[in-house]
């Protein structure tokens, strides 16, 4: 194993985190704020308690992991799509550096900065609402495991566009849509019976209920239901992967 190579790639990409850090932290935890102020205050004054918790604390795992989801994508995408586009990906493809060790950089620097904005925006939650953390454990294990399953989702996307206007279909259209329905701001239970079903297709519901479980100790689904497709998740992506680099699928700009 390269450690040099990979500690060169997650460092490179953690720099450019330092270097935007507008647009890498401040953004993302300025209107994750925006949420816990208009849902929270304002929904939540009508809105008093969902499954025995406020709802102002309700909605905060929520709130967290659809920006986590959201941001693992963006940040892994954009992350191997830059050298596809400036031609850099030649000098990597033909350094001595196996695909593991691409991957494990671009993915790790990816998932971290996720982790980190996700630790920022639990720290804000608390100016707006108080809240506790019943699994603190569980709570970084579905944290960790949520980043690095989006960040390699993020990666699949990153080679997979040959545009910057891929980059945004997939986080616009298939994930922000499917955290809105995947239980951010309500309970599964306030749902018809019929769409407590439909609802259970959306793979978003497992992740979000699981990290709601190691908040409030309630969750939707069983939390070892949540647990498996967390890493079943993980396994489909890391699957994608190996084939994508077996095959040298759009490896090449």
């Amino acid at each position: 194993m390269n450690f040099y190579a990979i500690r060169s790639l997650y460092m490179f990409e953690m720099a450019r985190t330092w270097r935007t850090l507008m647009q890498s932290i401040a953004s993302p935890v300025i209107s994750t704020s925006l949420y816990f102020v208009v849902f929270g205050a304002a929904i939540g004054s009508r809105m008093v308690q969902v499954d025995g918790v406020p709802y102002g604390a309700f909605i905060v795992p929520g709130l967290i992991m659809m920006s986590l989801m959201t941001q693992s994508v963006a940040n892994a995408s954009f992350g191997i799509y830059m050298p596809k586009f400036s031609g850099t990906v030649y000098e990597i493809l033909s350094a001595p550096i196996s695909a593991t060790e691409i991957v494990l950089g671009y993915v790790g620097a990816a998932a971290s900065k996720s982790v980190i904005l996700g630790l920022l925006i639990l720290l804000t939650a608390r100016l707006f609402v108080p809240f506790e953390i019943v699994h603190p454990v569980w709570m970084l294990v579905f944290l960790v495991l949520t980043s690095v399953a989006f960040s390699m989702l993020g990666f699949i996307i990153g080679i997979w566009a040959d545009g910057f206007e891929k980059i945004q279909i997939v986080p616009m259209l298939i994930i922000t849509p499917l955290s809105f329905l995947g239980g951010s701001f309500y309970s599964l239970s306030m749902l018809p019976p019929f769409w407590q079903k439909v609802a259970l297709f959306n793979p978003v519901v497992y992740l979000i209920s699981g990290f709601r479980w190691s908040f409030y100790g309630v969750s939707d689904v069983s939390v070892a239901l949540s647990a498996t497709v967390a890493i079943a998740l993980l396994a489909v992506c890391m699957g994608l992967i190996w084939w994508i680099f077996k095959t040298g699928y759009r490896l090449r700009a």
